[in-house]
Order: C-alpha cells, then structure tokens, then sequence
C-alpha cells in the first residue's frame, strides 16, 4: 500500500520558512518532518523547550546531571560497603560463633613469640659434604681459570675509532686461544 498524501493547513509565513528549510536539508517535505519529528523524540526534547545558546551547550547540561547521578551512586554503592563492612560482616561473625558453626581448620589468631621468631624445622634434609682432596682439586681448577680469565682480560685493548664506535681487540695468538679452548674443554 502506497502513502497518499493528507493536505495540512499551515499559515502562509510558516510554509515559506518550512520551504527554505527543506532546500538546505536537500530532502522531500516529508522526508524533512520526518528526520525534525525524530531529532525531538530521540533526544527527549519538546518543541516548546527553550535551549540555553546552542544545542551543544543544551547537551553538555544534559552531560552534566548525567554525571552528577553516577556520583550519587558511586556515593551510595560506597556506604552499602561501609555498612557490609562495619556491620554485617561482624555481626554474621558472632552469629556464626554463637552457633559455633565457624570452622575449626582456622590457624589461631595469636602466635606465641617464642615460636614466631624461629624457622621452621626442615625434616628430610641431606648432609652433603666433599672430601678434602675433591675440594682442593676444585679449588686449584677455580684458580687456573682465574688464571686464564685474567690473562685474557689483560689482552683485551680497547680501540678507539674517529667514525663510530669505539670497539674491543683481543690480542691473543691463534696458538694460545686453541689452548685456552681446550683447558676449558678438560675442566
């Protein structure tokens, strides 16, 4: 079915402006109604309201209550906790250990300080010692790489370079770093 068209009895000066209104929206008559019909409903606004300068300022307002009535309810959901804290949670505490339903596996609150000062003791715990003559190969291997660490690090020269960086050169034959290699494989 096909809209026909109702004839609406408007006076001659509102006919005019509502002709050049429709030109610049670039839109059939109806059409124009239509769009300036849902703008008031979407936005909740009457014809008859007046707006403060600019729709934008009209919104920001708008925006304003909004924000103010999310305030209000982050103020109420905080003192519903602050209630929930101060007296309900206390208060089930002491119905619960009226009725002696509280759970018997809590640690106890208090802890003696003779007790709470001292490690507590591991059971299982395996002794290991090293015979002397391991230990003082270990530690003649730990001085020959000393040894050799510290050989090394006396050939490194840092290079100072005009153009870029300045970079490490390490100064060592090849004949010296194969046995360096290989002390290191042996250890």
């Amino acid at each position: 079915m096909l809209d026909g068209f109702k004839s609406i009895r408007f006076k001659k000066r509102t006919v005019l402006r509502f002709r050049g209104f429709s030109k610049k929206m670039a839109k059939s008559y109806s059409e124009t109604l239509e769009s300036i019909m849902d703008f008031f409903e979407w936005h909740g606004f009457t014809p008859a309201d007046r707006f403060t300068k600019s729709l934008i300022q009209e919104i920001l307002k708008n925006r304003q209550h909004t924000v103010t009535s999310i305030k209000r309810t982050e103020a109420s959901i905080a003192i519903i906790r602050d209630i929930e804290i101060r007296q309900t949670k206390p208060t089930n505490a002491m119905m619960l250990s009226l009725f002696e339903e509280k759970s018997k596996e809590e640690e106890p609150v208090r802890v003696e300080k003779k007790f709470a000062d001292k490690p507590p003791k591991e059971k299982n715990v395996v002794d290991i010692t090293v015979p002397k003559i391991r230990y003082e190969r270990l530690a003649d291997k730990m001085n020959s790489v000393k040894e050799d660490f510290t050989y090394v690090l006396d050939k490194v020269k840092i290079v100072r370079n005009s153009f870029g960086k300045d970079y490490l050169k390490l100064e060592l034959t090849q004949d010296e770093l194969i046995k360096l290699k290989r002390t290191l494989k042996n250890i």
